[in-house]
């Protein structure tokens, strides 16, 4: 275990937490960001002026000339662009309140929050024409990002959650007795509460709930008030490591590493699980965008994308990144295997007003209401 502790804290994909499928909370936990403003690459003109950036940490790193994650300091090389900026957050919640800080150039945003972003005018449309490769990416994936024929985000990485047990403490289960047990490690995020739904079983829509099917799927997750919530994956390491848990919801990588660890981890069946995909998205009100569409353009790119999966341990947007040192992490996903993704009911920021099967859906404000009354309890 001490190895896949390590690997967490230093290795690949562990630069950071999985960031919860980009959930906002209710009340933001303290924010815990790593500020780095990188000195401007000799070789870069700055023809185009600079940009901000607010991203995952993990999304986007600077390094030195031989350093392998040393995408941010190729593209100042490359384009003439200077990265003036790049601030990072190690969970969506603590990305949701940097937003407010300062105009940022480009973000990265899961669903929840980048409906936001949408809805409060804190981002503008992107023209995909002006995107290189942009057809390249999973048309899934730029669906999801696509509103009212309006493009909003790209694509850039993406995942989803699996169900594990450990086979030395119990036989398996259901995904219902998973989210009653005490013995459980869950995701600390809102949007958990979709997995709860699922679990539930009446919900048609997980992220569409009306009140009576929200009030279900909390009462599945009251059942227990032991259980724990999780944000940092070494968590997870723990739990597994001291015997304290039986199950926990994951993402494929982090049961990779705990079964290449040697424990004894099986993934248990589920007809439908969840997933979500970060994209990249341009501040509203910028004087030049030039800058951002040649951030846009490289962050697309398969290369770019094959660092950047195979560092933070998730799928890859665009499938031609699947070489090299992207290939496990592929396999891991699937990418390319739609029976597989088929299942996976990627997230939307819970959007209130909608018909649910018996009453109008709740919206993100509630869900997130509800998810700290959960926590306090």
């Amino acid at each position: 275990m001490a190895v896949v502790a390590t690997a967490l804290v230093a290795g690949v994909g562990a630069a950071r937490p999985t960031p919860s499928q980009g959930g906002t909370a209710a009340k933001p936990a303290p924010t815990r960001t790593a500020t780095h403003t990188p000195t401007p690459t000799p070789s870069a003109t700055q023809l185009d002026g600079t940009l901000q950036i607010l991203t995952y940490r993990g999304y986007a790193e600077y390094g030195g000339v031989t350093s392998k994650v040393n995408w941010v300091g190729s593209f100042e090389k490359e384009t003439g662009c200077r990265i003036a900026r790049l601030d990072t957050a190690q969970t969506a919640e603590e990305l949701a309140a940097r937003v407010g800080d300062r105009p940022y150039d480009v973000i990265t945003a899961g669903p929840a929050l980048a409906g936001d972003l949408i809805q409060r005018k804190l981002v503008q449309a992107i023209d995909p024409a002006k995107v290189s490769g942009y057809q390249d990416l999973d048309k899934r994936f730029r669906d999801m990002t696509t509103v009212s024929g309006k493009v909003y985000g790209v694509p850039y990485l993406w995942a989803y959650h699996e169900l594990v047990y450990d086979r030395s403490k119990v036989g398996g289960g259901t995904p219902e007795q998973v989210f009653s047990s005490g013995r459980t490690a869950l995701r600390d995020s809102p949007m958990t509460i979709a997995d709860a739904a699922l679990a539930e079983g009446s919900a048609k829509d997980p992220y569409e709930l009306s009140a009576s099917e929200l009030d279900r799927a909390m009462a599945l997750l009251e059942r227990n008030k032991e259980r724990t919530y999780w944000r940092n994956p070494l968590d997870l390491i723990k739990g597994f490591a001291t015997g304290r848990l039986d199950y926990a919801q994951v993402t494929p990588y982090y049961r990779l590493l705990l079964q290449q660890a040697g424990k004894p981890i099986s993934v248990l069946p589920q007809r439908r699980t969840t997933g979500w995909v970060d994209s990249w998205m341009l501040g509203a009100n910028l004087p030049d965008t030039t800058c951002a569409y040649r951030w846009l353009n490289w962050m697309t790119a398969a290369n770019a994308q094959r660092d950047a999966a195979a560092w933070a341990g998730m799928a890859p947007a665009n499938d031609k990144a699947c070489k090299g040192r992207a290939r496990l992490m592929c396999e891991t996903y699937g990418v390319g295997e739609d029976k597989r993704l088929d299942r996976v009911a990627f997230a939307v920021r819970p959007p209130g007003g909608c018909a649910a099967d018996d009453g109008e859906c709740t919206d993100y404000a509630a869900w997130a209401k509800r998810w700290q009354e959960l926590l306090a309890k």
